[in-house]
């Protein structure tokens, strides 16, 4: 499944958030790249020494606990790795798949934060890489898209500007795809009903099967 949310961060923590990376130190990508995606990964990462990433990170992580679709659609079990990342001119990072296992955590779930306007570079869109096609996708400033973790994808080289993004991961309490999205369709249903119409007899059963799903498929 493959979803995006837009202003997962409000303007204003935007504004926070670039300024911060406007005085920051940023180092070599590759130093975090797993043995294969170092041959094709050509980006700067904000660098663990700056004195204010730990606020950074828990920005973002906020950000992400409070949204409730994102909690839907992912049942994080553990949100981890940030990286705060950018592309200049010239730089890209070609196709890989993301390590299975990172020393935070299992990686179920990729996702890009896109920290500022399309407009202010050229390039650098976001590749996702399918059976029978490619999806390109170059997203407003605050916008997040999630995708599995196992999907090829790569970014595009930035001819002008800079692209500024943080990415991250995810070890869901649901490792499969299909049923993090039955459960997210199920989640979706019974929410609106409990809108529309308040906790019905319809609601509470819907409720009944999501929670006994959830329980059956969640890892221990």
């Amino acid at each position: 499944m493959i979803l995006q949310l837009e202003n997962i961060l409000t303007p204003e923590i935007l504004q926070t958030i670039n300024h911060q990376l406007e005085e920051a130190k940023f180092i070599d990508g590759k130093k975090t790249a797993g043995w294969h995606a170092v041959k094709v990964k050509n980006n700067e990462q904000l660098s663990n020494q700056f004195s204010e990433i730990r606020n950074l990170e828990k920005i973002i992580y906020q950000a992400l606990n409070e949204n409730i679709v994102f909690q839907m659609a992912t049942i994080p079990k553990k949100i981890h790795s940030l990286r705060f990342s950018r592309y200049s001119q010239g730089m890209g990072y070609g196709s890989h798949v993301d390590d299975a296992l990172m020393k935070e955590g299992r990686t179920d779930i990729s996702f890009t934060i896109f920290l500022n306007s399309p407009q202010e570079y050229e390039g650098g869109e976001l590749i996702l890489e399918e059976v029978n096609e490619e999806r390109s996708f170059k997203l407003s400033a605050g916008t997040i898209i999630f995708y599995p973790s196992y999907s090829l994808h790569r970014v595009e080289t930035v001819t002008k500007g800079v692209r500024k993004v943080v990415v991250g991961w995810i070890e869901s309490w649901i490792r499969d795809v299909q049923k993090r999205e039955i459960l997210f369709d199920l989640d979706t249903v019974r929410r609106s009903i409990f809108h529309k119409q308040g906790k019905t007899a319809e609601f509470d059963l819907l409720s009944k099967s999501y929670s006994n799903l959830l329980r059956f498929f969640a890892d221990s």
